[in-house]
């Protein structure tokens, strides 16, 4: 069934630039000349984290912001928030 699908659907872009210039030169426009369609990249698989590496991840930035308020705070920078 996806095969079907995917070749109907192909078909429909053909279609619809064959329309599209039918349709302009009708109205006096001339003919518009497409792009090959890019074609999608499979993305690559997040890797998935248990919790224990995310509770690291979220301790090291906690580590990171403090000491960056650290570093503000000894140059003199201080912000409101």
């Amino acid at each position: 069934m996806w095969r079907c699908w995917k070749r109907k659907w192909r078909g429909c872009g053909g279609e619809n630039r064959a329309l599209t210039n039918s349709l302009l030169g009708t109205a006096g426009f001339p003919s518009v000349d497409f792009p090959q369609a890019v074609k999608p990249q499979g993305l690559s698989r997040l890797r998935k984290r248990s919790w224990h590496q995310i509770q690291m991840q979220r301790e090291k930035g906690a580590a990171r912001e403090a000491a960056l308020d650290v570093d503000e705070r000894k140059n003199g920078i201080v912000s409101n928030n």
